[in-house]
């Protein structure tokens, strides 16, 4: 895991202090004006100090190769968060931000090295912490999604869902006892919630030593369980649904994952699967939980101690 961004003193290449971002200090954004704020997805002045100390040092900055950057890391990320809440297209970027070819490829950049995962785990360590949770989480629930996929998307990487009765892709996501994203898989939607969590459970175990309970649907019964206790030492337990249930009932534990898979569907470029890359789909919902996260935080931040909210989750 890269550095923390700096926060050390430093002089603008310009006379004009515009940003404070690591590409207006110490890279070639000097001179490149900041653009007014005017979309509900950009990131307000309180937002921006949360997310600027959580953000990946650049590799030129670290000697690691690579030229300084020439846009802002401000405006790249605002750019970024606009294409995920609106769902519009990379070539529909309006004007104000940088050229869509430049955002497209930090974007890539921050995928193919794993920096929007690093970002996102930063977020969800200091939310944990401000929820008065320690920063690694001793029990998680995971849970699948399905959704179509669009005409991008391969035949390779889609399929179909028969107990959904969708064709497209599959999101398979652990969350924390908050509700924060620990670990997420993209497959085909003909992917069973078994098989993704053979995948799924090693890279847990291995990210997050302390967790040892995992609460699941009756979709991962079966030898899974005795599986993941024997080759894991994870403890799988499957919250039934009672046969004498009608309509609507919240099930214990199983509601919060449901509720963060609700919450990926507030982002517009989330209610379909528009990528050609799983890997892409995997990045934007890191990208729409670290939104949901740096603004609980930065309104944490702002309101009074005596009125700061707090997300509790019942037993």
């Amino acid at each position: 895991m890269s550095q923390f961004y700096a926060v050390s003193s430093f002089t603008f290449n310009s006379s004009a202090l515009s940003c404070d971002c690591l590409a207006h200090r110490f890279g070639n954004a000097a001179d490149r004006p900041n653009r007014m704020r005017r979309y509900p997805s950009d990131m307000t002045d309180e937002e921006w100090a949360l997310v600027r100390d959580a953000l990946p040092v650049p590799a030129w900055l670290e000697g690691r190769g690579g030229q300084p950057e020439g846009y802002c890391h401000r405006q790249m990320l605002d750019a970024i968060r606009y294409v995920t809440d609106n769902g519009i297209k990379w070539r529909s970027m309006p004007a104000d931000f940088p050229s869509w070819d430049r955002v497209y490829a930090y974007f890539c950049r921050w995928r193919d090295q794993g920096l929007v995962q690093e970002f996102h785990d930063r977020l969800r360590g200091r939310l944990r912490e401000a929820e008065g949770r320690a920063e690694e989480p001793t029990a998680a629930i995971i849970d699948s999604q399905s959704v179509k996929g669009a005409a991008s998307v391969p035949a390779v990487s889609r399929g179909y869902d028969g107990g959904k009765k969708i064709n497209g892709r599959r999101r398979h996501v652990i969350t924390d006892c908050l509700g924060l994203l620990l670990v997420v898989l993209v497959t085909a939607g003909n992917v069973t919630d078994r098989q993704a969590a053979r995948v799924l459970f090693p890279r847990l175990r291995e990210r997050f030593r302390k967790i040892t309970l995992v609460w699941a649907d009756g979709g991962y019964r079966g030898r899974l369980v005795a599986w993941a206790q024997e080759k894991l030492q994870l403890t799988l337990e499957v919250v039934k649904r009672s046969d004498d249930m009608t309509g609507f009932v919240v099930l214990p534990r199983r509601w919060v994952v449901e509720r963060t898979l609700g919450w990926l569907m507030r982002s517009r470029r989330l209610v379909r699967d528009f990528e050609t890359l799983p890997a892409s789909s995997e990045a934007f919902i890191y990208f729409s939980q670290a939104m949901l996260m740096s603004r609980r935080l930065a309104r944490r931040a702002a309101a009074p101690p005596a009125a700061r909210p707090r997300w509790t989750i019942a037993a």
